[in-house]
């Protein structure tokens, strides 16, 4: 039976150091990483700064199996993390452990959603 297989994990990140927040080319290739940690091939990475107090740095890296992305606010010290990857070869759980080992925040929390589907019946041709 074909079985199509996705794993979204999101979490934020509370306490996260600040040079390491505002760190856009750090924060690039920490998920250029994450992506390898969870099996997925990185297709295009953007990443930009939003100045200002409330401003921060986005990292977005489009996968072959989906996306990766990371959100900080470093004068909250403050982050956001979310893996969506298809296909069975890959697991974005490696992909937030990398993310946590790395930017130590004091605590977080987690989700998890499986976005799997099961083929049960292929439609008539």
């Amino acid at each position: 039976m074909d079985r199509i297989v996705g794993r979204h994990v999101y979490g934020s990140l509370y306490g996260v150091p600040r040079d390491k927040a505002m760190d856009e080319e750090y924060l690039r290739g920490l998920v250029v990483r994450a992506a390898e940690a969870a099996g997925a091939t990185v297709h295009e990475v953007k990443s930009w700064v939003i100045p200002g107090e409330k401003g921060g740095v986005s990292v977005i890296a489009l996968v072959l199996e989906s996306h990766i992305a990371l959100h900080t606010w470093p004068w909250y010290d403050y982050a956001t993390f979310d893996a969506y990857t298809c296909g069975e070869h890959t697991d974005p759980w490696r992909a937030w452990r990398l993310v946590l080992e790395e930017l130590k925040p004091r605590h977080y929390t987690v989700q998890y959603a499986d976005r799997s589907q099961e083929v049960l019946a292929k439609p008539p041709a």
